[in-house]
């Protein structure tokens, strides 16, 4: 982008309602000077400045703005709308867009209910109330969501979060009524730590959780996940409840005498068919649907196989009595006083964030790919209170998956209907299907959350990281290790840490660089990017790739300093005194929204006064007074 250089003419009082600026740029053929007028913005009290501040912040979207000039009637159908997002596609929907979403319904149902019983297993949870977690807040989704192809229900990494934190303060083999009401307890101040962000349009907070950060904190869940399934696959019983790398080996290994030959040959044998069902979907996307009724094909055919060798099949668990019917109430469970209240509400808040940056992120994901708009802050409600009816229902932590909302868009899904079809599905097999479950092998569900998490460790986004961005990668490499090495809640501290560090990097400490003209152009860039941009003499053109504020004012000041002597240091010299005489201009930008334009007029006042501002005939004046305009009119 070109970058002008203006000069103030005049500019003797802040009164003054307009500045005349000249647009003398030095060029190698003569131009006629053109006079533009910069008008002052116009006053306003400070009610109107903090008015129109907050907007800006928490109202970009200016949500009232389809009310104004409207009835009565129309604002009542406008108001349902904003509110409930299916009565804007429920008047148009047709017989071709259900028979879209009744056949990616049914497909992500196969893969949901394998799912929903196994992440009910990695947060240490009863495996019915994973179902349960599959049947209302994809009813709920439906009616509250904005989304057309997020499918909801019981997530990996929320899953093991919540089972990591709780398990380290109560046991879910010797209290499990305590700890089941932990997680309701959890569910609920998820639910609600959620709806308030999107109530009080604070959503910009998950911002902080950035890519580079969320590819490391990931990759290092999924491998914990994968490691703590070796209890599984292995048929080890006595296992530690730790989720670091060290201890979840030690343990293995330390436990040799218990694994099961007849576990490990079953758990490798179906772990191996699911993987290579993805690999197939992965090299030839029109077969999506192997990928997806995989782990619903696997525990069939397990199942099958142990009960065909139940008498032989000793050292094989299985999964037991699973209850029929709908889920019960579990409003009566919350935990809302005791010892345990603080841990339930950092497990709910820590699982919150984690749920919705994930549901977030792949619901704009896939409206991108479809070219439609999701709303953040309603995403944000509507899980929130989607997790907070769950909480109420016997549910846990719930959001959009990325594994089922991939099935739902290359199944062809057109609305959120096909999460009502998802739900209806899992009904029927609450009500009629569970006997089915009873034969069903342990080592099958670890073997299906494997297959779940492997997707999550994307080393070709951490080699492209370290490709474009060595501080990016860092910050990616801090939060892998902290979450394999230390633990999974500070492994997600570490993540917000560095992804804070890095902010405040970028801003205290910006990019500048040295800018030359195109020669026969009017535009200004890098000399070192662009080899045939030349320096204009008597000029030194510094580009500040940030607002001018109080915490990088002085810095800027040094950079100045900085670049001058390395001007010099190269050997300019002129013909009268043996040394050019440069005047700096800076190409920046201040905030104009705190004291940041008082301290960058500040320090540029003093390099005036040091010289490094100076040029003959008092234009030097003149240009910091532009420098002051800026600050002060930007």
């Amino acid at each position: 982008m070109g970058v002008n250089s203006n000069r103030v003419e005049d500019f003797s009082s802040h009164s003054s309602r307009s500045l005349k600026v000249s647009t003398e740029i030095p060029m190698p053929a003569a131009e006629p000077m053109e006079i533009h007028k910069v008008c002052l913005p116009p006053k306003k009290t400070t009610f109107q400045k903090l008015k129109h501040g907050l907007s800006d912040i928490f109202f970009p979207d200016d949500p009232l703005f389809r009310f104004k000039k409207q009835t009565w009637c129309k604002k009542l159908v406008l108001g349902l709308q904003f509110l409930f997002p299916i009565f804007q596609w429920a008047p148009e929907y047709n017989l071709s867009l259900f028979k879209s979403d009744l056949i990616s319904g049914l497909t992500i149902a196969s893969l949901a209910i394998p799912q929903g019983i196994s992440y009910a297993k990695l947060a240490n949870l009863p495996p019915i109330v994973g179902l349960y977690s599959s049947f209302v807040p994809p009813f709920m989704y439906s009616v509250l969501g904005s989304s057309r192809h997020l499918a909801v229900g019981p997530v990996s990494i929320a899953s093991l979060v919540m089972g990591t934190m709780l398990s380290e303060s109560v046991s879910p083999v010797e209290e499990p009524i305590l700890y089941l009401k932990l997680a309701f307890t959890a569910t609920f101040f998820a639910g609600l730590f959620q709806a308030s962000l999107g109530l009080l349009r604070l959503g910009f907070v998950i911002d902080f959780l950035s890519k580079a950060t969320l590819v490391g904190y990931m990759a290092g869940a999924a491998v914990i996940v994968s490691l703590q399934q070796l209890k599984g696959l292995l048929g080890i019983v006595h296992f530690t409840g730790k989720m670091q790398f060290i201890p979840v080996m030690t343990s293995v290994f330390d436990h040799r005498k218990e694994w099961s030959w007849q576990t490990i040959v079953m758990g490798f044998s179906f772990l191996l068919f699911p993987l290579t069902a993805r690999h197939i979907s992965m090299r030839k996307p029109k077969l999506f649907w192997v990928s997806a009724a995989a782990p619903l094909t696997s525990v069939i055919l397990s199942t099958l196989f142990v009960f065909c060798i139940k008498s032989k099949a000793g050292g094989i668990s299985i999964i037991g009595h699973l209850q029929k019917g709908l889920n019960p109430p579990s409003s009566n469970m919350l935990y809302f006083n005791g010892q345990y209240l603080e841990l339930a509400i950092k497990t709910g808040i820590v699982t919150g964030i984690l749920s919705l940056t994930e549901g977030i992120a792949v619901g704009r994901t896939f409206a991108s790919l479809k070219n439609y708009q999701v709303d953040g802050n309603k995403e944000m409600m509507a899980i929130g209170l989607m997790n907070m009816a769950g909480s109420c229902t016997s549910c846990f932590v719930t959001t959009g998956s990325f594994s089922r909302s991939a099935v739902s868009y290359n199944a062809g899904a057109q609305t959120a209907v096909s999460n009502i079809v998802l739900a209806t599905a899992v009904l029927v097999t609450l009500l009629f299907l569970m006997p089915l479950f009873y034969y069903t092998p342990n080592v099958i569900l670890a073997a299906i959350i494997i297959t779940a998490v492997i997707g999550l460790i994307d080393y070709q986004a951490a080699y492209r990281l370290w490709k474009v961005d060595k501080l990016d990668f860092l910050a990616c490499v801090c939060s892998f290790f902290g979450v394999l090495f230390i633990s999974v809640p500070l492994g997600l501290a570490i993540a917000v840490g560095v992804s804070v560090f890095k902010i405040l990097l970028h801003v205290t400490r910006p990019n500048t660089m040295v800018l030359g003209n195109i020669p026969r152009t009017q535009i200004y860039q890098s000399l070192n990017r662009y080899k045939e941009a030349s320096r204009i003499p008597s000029f030194l053109i510094l580009a500040i790739e940030s607002p001018i504020y109080f915490a990088n004012s002085t810095y800027l000041q040094e950079s100045c300093h900085s670049h001058r002597y390395k001007w010099h240091r190269h050997g300019m010299r002129t013909e009268k005194n043996g040394r050019e005489k440069i005047t700096p201009a800076c190409v920046g930008k201040p905030c104009g929204k705190c004291d940041g334009e008082i301290a960058s007029v500040q320090n540029l006042r003093v390099l005036w006064k040091e010289r490094i501002l100076s040029h003959s005939g008092g234009s030097s004046r003149r240009h910091l007074s532009f420098m002051e305009a800026s600050a002060m009119t930007i």
